[in-house]
């Protein structure tokens, strides 16, 4: 295969284009990265990486005219040949359409316009826009991509004018009016399609106890009914309403835009004074225990994969309560979009909003019970714990599940173990401790300093990842739990269990696990009480979604100096 010289144009760094960049960079293409902010900052990349391809797997706006008109550009659309506009997936769920596709289309006068380099369909699934965009329209994105290569080397190659398509439906973006809910007429399936459609951006407002707020992460309740449109219950951090065909739907995330924490938050603490006279009902879905004869598993979800204090406890005792059981072997299964991505930020802004304690305290609180769940982790002796990762990780997410004795990922995966890009953080959850034992000492420095994301191959080298198989989630639940069953069964359970110990014996002599969180500790001390307001502001960025004014260097490699004789 001809290298290529690629530039990836984005509006984000976002989990589509993530994948994207770890494939071709395992393929052994040159990449470079420019975020999408304004058509000076694109056509000056084109100039300064002359890639002999452009790939756009995520914008927001039409791309130059200089650029595209220069160079071939490939635009991933969320949609199927014929489709075009913005918010194609958001239609797709509210028109509850059973099959929707993905399009590779190049650029040109016509947004959305171009000739057709390739298409695909998949079946719908009843689940959120960015469940569907991290999964279904991330995999056929990718494989569309690394056709369209093969094709670009191919010089026989043609690509489809739309105008030879039976049709072409062009839809504008989605007003909110039609995301509306009306509670006296939309049962179940409706409000929930209405949710789906808004997750992650805008979300879906409503006026609730005379507040507008938008919602977020809805699912089903068959048992708890009451008059439509009415809050009929609440948990720790969700609220259920009643819809009109006598079921309803719990709303995980709320987002006040004109409160002092205009961002999503746990709907029940968002709206904690109105529904403190409510039932309060164990909905606890974010963590659940089974056990499968001597394979214990635990299942944790937690929104976008931020684990507040709150949750890092709660699936701590969880862990301690089944290592107490006599089981062999512990799997912990993450959601299907992240396994975990540490700290959760959004609850660290409100802190001082919400409670008494400051960002940087509840910070601190927030690392502490991340290593102390890590520390359960590292610590066990009576099982073999397995982290099964069929969702991304980052940062803090990364070393919590390589706190485990295995680490089986999904085919397709995307890890980032670093933690700089959030304020130049040092880092805790016992990094210093598990990445160069699994790494080695040089290859973790290396880790750390590129900053990059990796993929379950490059993982699996590296020594983050022990195995990886299964591209679906449901048969990689199923494949690791047939896995696991196998580790109890074999004959050397006994002893694999005894190297462990002795291994672990050995670890702590050389250097006792309480040193290394000290050492963490006392420089992400200085991270959130020091005079460095990095993280402080990084989080801030994060939580408001305030945009890059520019794309980092890590991943800009034709912005970097003398880059050519890299």
């Amino acid at each position: 295969m001809k290298r290529l010289r690629i530039l990836l144009l984005s509006h984000s760094f976002n989990s589509l284009t993530q994948r994207i960049f770890v494939a071709l960079r395992e393929q052994g293409h040159e990449l470079s990265v420019e975020f999408d902010v304004n058509d000076n900052t694109t056509i000056g990349a084109v100039e300064l990486f002359t890639p002999d391809l452009i790939i756009a797997p995520f914008l927001k706006r039409a791309i130059p005219e200089q650029v595209w008109c220069k160079t071939i550009t490939l635009i991933i659309h969320p949609g199927p040949a014929g489709d075009r506009g913005p918010s194609s997936l958001d239609w797709a769920i509210i028109n509850n359409e059973d099959h929707w596709g993905v399009t590779l289309l190049q650029a040109n006068e016509v947004m959305d316009g171009g000739d057709i380099w390739g298409t695909a369909n998949f079946p719908m699934r009843n689940n959120s826009k960015s469940s569907l965009y991290r999964n279904e329209i991330t995999e056929l994105s990718l494989s569309l991509t690394l056709t369209a290569i093969d094709q670009f080397n191919d010089p026989t190659f043609t690509p489809t004018p739309q105008q030879t398509l039976d049709s072409i439906s062009i839809k504008g973006g989605l007003p909110q009016k039609l995301r509306t809910i009306n509670w006296g007429s939309d049962n179940q399936q409706q409000v929930l399609r209405k949710l789906n459609s808004a997750d992650g951006i805008p979300g879906v407002k409503v006026n609730l106890y005379n507040r507008e707020l938008f919602l977020y992460a809805g699912s089903a309740e068959e048992s708890i009914n009451g008059e439509a449109g009415e809050i009929v219950a609440r948990s720790n951090d969700a609220i259920c309403i009643a819809t009109v065909d006598q079921k309803a739907v719990w709303i995980g995330q709320i987002r006040d835009k004109n409160s002092k924490t205009p961002f999503k938050l746990p709907a029940a603490k968002v709206l904690k004074d109105e529904i403190s006279h409510l039932p309060l009902v164990d909905n606890e879905d974010e963590i659940r225990y089974e056990k499968r004869g001597e394979v214990g598993i635990i299942h944790f979800s937690f929104y976008n994969g931020a684990m507040s204090s709150d949750k890092c406890q709660k699936l701590q005792q969880a862990y301690l309560k089944a290592s107490a059981q006599q089981i062999k072997v512990i799997l912990l299964f993450g959601g299907d979009n992240y396994w975990s991505n540490g700290m959760d930020l959004n609850m660290i802004e409100a802190s001082n909003m919400q409670s008494e304690s400051t960002p940087a305290e509840a910070s601190w609180e927030n690392i502490n019970a991340m290593d102390d769940l890590t520390l359960a982790i590292i610590e066990n002796s009576q099982q073999i714990t397995i982290s099964a990762v069929h969702g991304n990780c980052a940062a803090g997410g990364v070393f919590l599940a390589r706190s485990a004795d295995l680490l089986w990922a999904r085919e397709g995966v995307i890890l980032n173990p670093h933690y700089k890009d959030m304020g130049n953080l040092y880092g805790s959850e016992y990094w210093s401790y598990l990445l160069p034992r699994y790494a080695g000492s040089e290859r973790a420095q290396k880790i750390m300093g590129n900053r990059l994301p990796i993929g379950v191959e490059e993982g699996k080298r590296l020594g983050l990842i022990d195995e990886s198989f299964a591209t679906s989630h449901q048969q990689f639940i199923e494949e690791s739990i047939e896995r696991a069953h196998k580790i109890v069964d074999n004959t050397d359970f006994e002893e694999r269990l005894k190297r462990k110990k002795a291994r672990r014996s050995a670890d702590e002599k050389r250097c006792p696990l309480s040193s290394y969180r000290t050492t963490e500790l006392e420089n992400m001390h200085k991270n959130f009480y020091g005079s460095d307001p990095s993280y402080h502001i990084a989080r801030y960025n994060f939580v408001y979604k305030v945009a890059k004014s520019r794309t980092p260097l890590t991943i800009a490699r034709h912005r970097r100096k003398g880059y050519r004789s890299e």
